[in-house]
């Protein structure tokens, strides 16, 4: 695929000219089937920015997604989400080698303009950017999300009238939840997934220490570690909380601890220039933390060594 530079797609019906299809039949909502679309990716510019939500269930996908600035993980992934002006880029060696099948939700906010999940749609964790993996789901899963999906289109085929978005809005929001549901479950069914990225944060703290930067910089943020991860904040937070039963920002902290307590008991540094190579700014601070982690002040711990 060419290099090109981004191609901004503003309305739907801007999108359905783009991929050779059909004019949609609502200009703000459409379900489209990949089989149907004319155009190749090898004639696509390099990257394109939709302005407005997508919901994608991809499958026998063979190419190479790249979302903002990380590849998208769709080796076993099959439902892909992405928020309005979110950049994506398919890479593929050429059209021959290109196979795709399933559909593609397509919704403009001005649909959810002044509703309730105009405002809902933005707290749904798989819509960020930084959750770079694909949804999974079960055969059974798979089917209940479609028929929401066929529900959707034959809803704004349909002859319209007064109830007519109320019921598509309905119909939104269940897939949604229904897709909250099963993005909680992968948490629980991807145990090796969330233990490497356990083991990578675990790598990436040690080597912040090891470096010496917790004087330089201070103590390494939640959004730090999950920015490094290529992960969301949040999304790394409910895997910390579901495998140690902690927040990141407690794992951090006891992590620093740990730190802090090898260099009470293996060296001669006062309190507060130990404060000061672990990120503190006043050793008031270190202490304050020290004391309610462990249950003692950093003396009372350093004494009990004597």
């Amino acid at each position: 695929m060419s290099s090109l530079a981004s191609h901004h797609i503003k309305t739907i019906t801007e999108y359905h000219r783009f991929m050779d299809l059909p004019k949609p039949a609502h200009p703000l909502i459409s379900v489209v089937r990949f089989e149907d679309i004319k155009r190749q990716p090898t004639t696509c510019p390099g990257s394109i920015i939709h302005h407005f939500y997508s919901i994608a269930l991809k499958k026998n996908f063979n190419a190479k997604i790249k979302y903002g600035q990380h590849d998208f993980d769709f080796d076993e992934g099959i439902l892909h989400f992405m928020s309005p002006k979110q950049v994506l880029t398919i890479q593929t060696a050429s059209a021959a080698e290109f196979t795709h099948c399933g559909w593609l939700l397509l919704i403009h906010p001005d649909f959810l303009w002044n509703t309730p999940l105009a405002k809902k749609i933005k707290t749904y964790e798989y819509f960020t950017y930084k959750v770079n993996e694909a949804l999974h789901l079960s055969d059974k899963e798979e089917r209940l999300v479609s028929e929401i999906i066929e529900k959707i289109a034959q809803e704004y085929q349909d002859k319209i009238d007064n109830y007519s978005q109320d019921v598509i809005l309905a119909q939104i929001e269940l897939l949604l939840i229904y897709c909250e549901r099963f993005y909680q479950r992968q948490f629980i069914t991807r145990k090796m997934a969330n233990h490497a990225i356990l083991n990578k944060l675990e790598i990436l703290l040690s080597d912040y220490f090891n470096r010496d930067e917790l004087a330089d910089k201070g103590i390494p943020t939640v959004q730090f570690v999950a920015d490094h991860l290529h992960i969301s904040a949040g999304y790394l937070s409910r895997l910390l909380q579901l495998l140690t039963g902690q927040s990141t920002k407690h794992f951090i902290q006891d992590k620093v601890m740990e730190l802090a307590k090898e260099k009470l008991s293996t060296s001669d540094l006062s309190v507060s220039e130990i404060a000061y190579q672990l990120g503190f700014e006043h050793a008031q601070s270190f202490s304050k933390l020290f004391k309610r982690k462990n249950g003692i002040s950093p003396v009372e711990f350093r004494q009990s060594f004597n």
